[in-house]
């Protein structure tokens, strides 16, 4: 199966070259799609240097839009059998794709999410942001009748196929629970699998606010009953 890994950017000028420097070491990756969302902080000059290298291809947005937005247009232009969503920020650890392909690799999943809360190694901070994310993911079990454990991760792996017939139309942090929404509405086959995590706070560019929670929730409750 090819692999493309989409990695959406935004202001991520000291972490973008770290972080595809360990996607390249696993060696996995056919392709890498790194969409910048406008950064204003020189990641676009450090970009230029790498596009066409070693499977890299750069995209870029020509006002932000938002997260969401930039997983969207990644999603667009992969041309992978297997997607696989990875942030620019340091937070996820790619020597976790072996443990995310493998449900696929072996034909019992159509998509994995690399869940935080299952056990593996992590950072010790921000309680209140892990209320938040256990609150949004007990708000998706009960909306969708389902056994989440993580359903804010950012690592997401699924099938080409999933995204047939699907429609996403978020620009921002909401991409998750829209994602989350419509494919438990397919009765796609989801597992989880324990990642490591290692969450930078606010003052180290964290860029997620508690407006987002809110409007993560009222993406849940639309989503249950429309496309």
């Amino acid at each position: 199966m090819k692999l493309s890994v989409i990695i959406p950017v935004y202001n991520e000028k000291n972490t973008i070259l770290e972080i595809l420097r360990r996607v390249q070491a696993t060696g996995l990756p056919d392709e890498i799609l790194i969409v910048d969302d406008c950064s204003t902080d020189g990641t676009r000059e450090l970009l230029k240097h790498v596009d066409g290298q070693q499977g890299v291809r750069v995209l870029l947005h020509e006002k932000n839009q938002g997260k969401g937005a930039a997983v969207r247009t990644g999603l667009k232009a992969a041309q992978g059998d297997v997607l696989l969503i990875q942030d620019a920020d340091l937070e996820y650890d790619p020597r976790d794709y072996p443990a995310l392909l493998a449900p696929i690799q072996e034909g019992k999943a159509d998509i994995v999410y690399g869940s935080r809360f299952l056990g593996a190694p992590r950072r010790v901070t921000m309680f209140w942001h892990m209320v938040a994310n256990k609150l949004l993911t007990l708000a998706t079990n009960i909306l969708y009748d389902t056994i989440l454990s993580d359903m804010e991760t950012g690592y997401k792996v699924f099938r080409r196929e999933v995204l047939e017939g699907l429609t996403l139309r978020a620009c921002r942090f909401d991409f998750e629970p829209e994602f989350t929404a419509k494919v438990l509405k397919r009765k796609h086959r989801i597992f989880e699998v324990p990642i490591s995590f290692n969450p930078r706070d606010y003052t180290e560019g964290k860029k997620i606010k508690l407006k987002d929670a809110f409007e993560a929730i009222w993406a849940l409750l639309k989503y249950r009953f429309v496309d």
